[in-house]
């Protein structure tokens, strides 16, 4: 569902930069789940500024994960935030754990 954004002072913004492949699809649930939408994605090529694809390239190596998060209450989008940095946090732990 793609949000006809004729009024966008309407929508409260979230950019997310270089999100982990691995729980993108958790991410866009957590999204869908609260009231928001992803309003852009795209695939920046870590080395090459100008290469950026608006769909999943074949090979992923090399490449960050942007997001634009729009939801109508700034609340949602603070909580978005707040379950993605502990997801990353309760990883880099249990890394940390496997390490040791």
């Amino acid at each position: 569902m793609l949000m006809d954004c004729y009024d966008c002072s309407r929508y409260s913004r979230l950019e997310m930069k270089n999100v982990n492949k691995d729980i993108l699809t958790w991410l866009e649930d957590i999204v869908e789940e609260n009231n928001s939408h992803v309003e852009h994605k795209e695939w920046k090529s870590k080395y090459n500024s100008y290469v950026v694809y608006d769909y999943e390239p074949f090979c992923t190596d090399g490449f960050e994960i942007n997001l634009v998060i729009t939801s109508y209450d700034e609340s949602y989008l603070h909580f978005i935030k707040y379950l993605y940095d502990e997801k990353i946090s309760m990883i880099e732990y249990l890394n940390q754990c496997i390490a040791v």
